[in-house]
């Protein structure tokens, strides 16, 4: 899984990093945007878009947001 979305995109989905997104892989999860890990190609142009800097590659999710890797995970059926 390339990039995972985190805690502060939660009730904020600005949208900025759907916009820069070059493969269209940042999808509405309801209460906030998540990343499908198979549609990713890893660019990371989302990272730097997102204005609440929720996103990380999966190997720097900070301490206590590790869950999101495993919501992601859950909502694209991995």
């Amino acid at each position: 899984m390339p990039h995972v979305i985190v805690s502060p995109c939660i009730g904020v989905k600005d949208q900025a990093c759907t916009e820069v997104c070059p493969v269209e892989c940042i999808y509405d999860g309801g209460d906030q945007f998540l990343i499908h890990p198979d549609e990713c190609i890893d660019c990371g142009a989302c990272v730097p878009a997102c204005p609440v800097s929720a996103i990380f590659p999966e190997e720097d999710v900070p301490g206590g947001e590790e869950s999101f890797i495993e919501k992601n995970r859950v909502h694209f059926g991995l």
